[in-house]
């Protein structure tokens, strides 16, 4: 791969952050070059380094989303703590913050007073609910904005509703917070103006919610909670083999069915049935459908399915574990497997999505609590006893 300057080198990012959303969009930018450094309680941290100890006594959660950073303890209740980041955001591009609805604000970090004081910088403010309106106040977790969102009434079996196996509200926001800062700084370049942007988890969800929010399009019957498969494509989802192995399989149109029924199933005549001629009527008819496709994979393994399917180029997936995924061929042949440092040492890391031929990711180490504090207040200017005194005193 041909070596040349990431696409954000040269741009800075403080980030007020913990848990998942912000330290998501920030790892992105960091990913593309950005220099971010990470603001944490001195002593406490983000709290997402408390999570679990399950990377050799690391949290996944904070693995995940916080290498090639900047780890800078400091309080900001302190005077000092106070004046260290307003020099930090004197040479900053981006302000990044998910504290607690007003805290920022009482902290003297609004996006109006940062604006009037730093008018190229941008603010990004993550949120639950956005920085007005009825809800501002409320406490925000992934889980209870899944179900604000609706998540949980589309998500599980028909008896019992389902949330998602990773934070989908978190990974939303902090996308849509990453992909508005790009658009920030593409305007900035521009006009020379930063941009505040007010990015809400409940919004974000919602825009992922559209299709079973316009299906049901005013007052009609929402998708019903239908487990693995598809609610309202069939067949669309999990079938065993008769080895004990599922895989997943989908039909999208006509001309699959019949292939399917012909060269996978080898029940032609399926083809011709009036209960399965139409998605709609295979829907309706999931059950006896859904009971036939099992008596024919009974005879087969889940490997003979999947060749059957391919043959047919039906679209199908195996129903992976973790393991199988750390261990996925595709992942592997496609070279998507790197390492990065960590307090722990080296630990295994997934590249970034999308494969560029004139620049590579960035894959720095994930930092220890306070690991660059010194470092960073020297390049502001601080001499060793000044930095010592900080941290007597508890500023750091």
């Amino acid at each position: 791969m041909m070596q040349a300057t990431r696409p954000l080198e040269g741009i800075t990012v403080v980030s007020l952050e913990h848990a998942i959303a912000a330290p998501f969009c920030t790892r992105q930018l960091a990913d593309m070059g950005a220099r971010v450094i990470k603001i944490e309680r001195p002593g406490v941290g983000d709290f997402a380094r408390g999570y679990d100890e399950r990377v050799n006594g690391m949290s996944s959660h904070f693995v995940w989303t916080n290498r090639s950073k900047e780890s800078l303890s400091l309080n900001l209740k302190d005077a000092e703590g106070q004046a260290i980041i307003d020099k930090l955001l004197a040479q900053a591009d981006v302000l990044v913050q998910n504290l607690a609805p007003g805290a920022a604000a009482g902290l003297g970090l609004s996006a109006a007073v940062l604006h009037a004081k730093y008018p190229r910088l941008i603010v990004c403010d993550i949120s639950g609910y956005g920085e007005n309106g009825p809800y501002r106040d409320k406490k925000a977790y992934d889980l209870l904005i899944q179900s604000e969102a609706g998540f949980l009434s589309v998500t599980g079996s028909a008896d019992e509703p389902a949330k998602a196996g990773c934070s989908i509200a978190d990974i939303a926001a902090g996308m849509y917070a990453y992909s508005n800062i790009l658009a920030a700084l593409i305007k900035r370049g521009r006009d020379g103006v930063g941009s505040h942007i007010d990015l809400s988890m409940l919004e974000a969800l919602t825009e992922w919610m559209s299709f079973p929010m316009y299906y049901a399009y005013e007052g009609a019957s929402a998708p019903k909670r239908s487990g693995a498969e598809h609610a309202t494509i069939y067949p669309y989802g999990p079938f065993a083999a008769g080895d004990g192995n599922v895989v997943m399989l989908g039909l999208q149109n006509e001309r699959e069915w019949k292939v399917f029924c012909e060269q996978v199933l080898q029940d032609a005549a399926l083809t011709d049935d009036p209960r399965f001629s139409s998605n709609s009527r295979r829907h309706e008819n999931r059950a006896v459908l859904r009971a036939q496709i099992l008596e024919s994979f009974s005879k087969l393994t889940a490997q003979q399915v999947v060749e059957r399917l391919d043959q047919a180029q039906i679209a199908n997936a195996r129903v992976n574990t973790m393991q199988d995924l750390w261990q996925h061929p595709q992942l592997a042949a496609r070279q998507r497997w790197t390492e990065v440092g960590s307090p722990v040492g080296p630990l295994p890391a997934l590249l970034p999505p999308g494969v560029s031929n004139t620049w590579d990711y960035r894959m720095d180490a994930v930092p220890a609590l306070g690991e660059h504090t010194d470092a960073i207040l020297a390049g502001l200017g601080y001499a060793p006893q000044q930095i010592g005194d900080l941290r007597a005193r508890g500023a750091i």
